[in-house]
């Protein structure tokens, strides 16, 4: 693809997609920051968002851009990314995601946006135009970040219940329902900083194709500040269908046990991001979540409802490279 040729007639709506996506990511990642500390009734749905949304944004003072980095020059062949390939990706990871939203299911917004880009760049121009190593630690990640979320909200948990030994109940309720506020927090923090910059990854992707930006050239500071807004956003409006999934229906949580989840996620969540690699908020808190349940005992833990969590995770990248590949053969017919 001549890069010249992408005029901004291609990628001004390209970048509106993109912004689209990023929005549908908090919107439907939502329920990852707030299912917790709403099924343990700590906050209101609306107060939830509203904290897990502006968290969201002060990630953007938190972060660096490792995981941009990595998706935007570590995943695919820059020399073939054109706006097809572009298209393809945003068009499979949006479709996905309508999908599992519609049904409930929290799989995974980012892994959605790898598979969408791997399978538009399989289907322009062969295995050849993956970079295995970037693309690799992406999948090796679905199953070290839940097995390590799971990890430290069980140490967590055990770590608390040693300390609250000899605390009455009550008590502990009540300061771990204040804190919760905290790991809520810290949590939406890590949520923004990991997923926004899978958005800027494919903006930079598509500025670099077009000429517009150098592979050289820091990020330009428009995109960062568009998609940690972007998915503030989409954050504050909510993905309630999926809150009930991740709040109750995998364990009954009580606001120790939603502390210890939060911030096992939420540690899971800066080790990655500060490691440049992209994961999956959902993997994340539902390993955390599934590790608080089962510290507890094992039959706390619905493993059905969890089962086709898992399930959901391993259809993700293969269904929406599908997609993505479908929507890159139609941006190639389409004038």
């Amino acid at each position: 693809m001549d890069t010249a040729s992408i005029g901004m007639g291609v990628v001004v709506p390209l970048v509106i997609l993109a912004l689209a996506f990023d929005f549908m990511n908090g919107f439907h990642d939502a329920a990852n920051a707030i299912a917790t500390i709403v099924s343990t009734r700590v906050l209101r749905p609306q107060s939830a968002v509203l904290l897990a949304a502006f968290f969201n944004l002060v990630a953007i003072f938190v972060f660096h851009l490792k995981v941009a980095t990595t998706v935007g020059r570590g995943t695919v062949d820059p020399a073939i990314i054109d706006h097809c390939v572009v298209f393809g990706a945003l068009a499979g990871a949006i479709a996905w995601n309508a999908i599992t939203w519609y049904y409930g299911i929290p799989s995974s917004s980012s892994h959605a946006l790898i598979g969408g880009l791997a399978g538009a760049a399989l289907a322009k121009a062969g295995p050849a135009s993956l970079i295995a190593a970037g693309l690799l630690k992406t999948v090796l990640f679905i199953f070290v970040s839940p097995m390590l979320g799971m990890l430290l909200g069980s140490l967590m948990l055990l770590l608390v219940s040693w300390l609250c030994r000899h605390a009455a109940p009550r008590s502990v309720d009540r300061w771990f329902r204040r804190l919760q506020l905290l790991s809520a927090s810290l949590y939406s923090l890590g949520h923004g900083g990991n997923d926004a910059q899978k958005t800027m990854g494919i903006i930079w992707m598509l500025l670099i194709a077009a000429g517009l930006s150098e592979a050289s050239d820091p990020l330009p500071m428009w995109v960062v500040v568009s998609c940690y807004t972007a998915i503030g956003l989409g954050t504050m409006f909510g993905g309630w269908r999926i809150v009930k999934t991740m709040g109750q229906k995998i364990t009954k949580l009580k606001p120790v046990g939603g502390f210890c989840a939060e911030t096992g996620g939420a540690l899971t969540l800066f080790l990655a991001t500060a490691l440049g690699i992209p994961v999956s908020t959902t993997h994340t808190i539902t390993g955390a979540i599934v590790g608080v349940g089962s510290t507890r005992r094992l039959s706390a833990v619905r493993w059905g409802i969890a089962g086709s969590i898992v399930w959901a995770w391993v259809l993700t990248i293969p269904c929406s490279a599908l997609i993505g590949a479908l929507f890159w053969w139609m941006g190639q017919i389409l004038p």
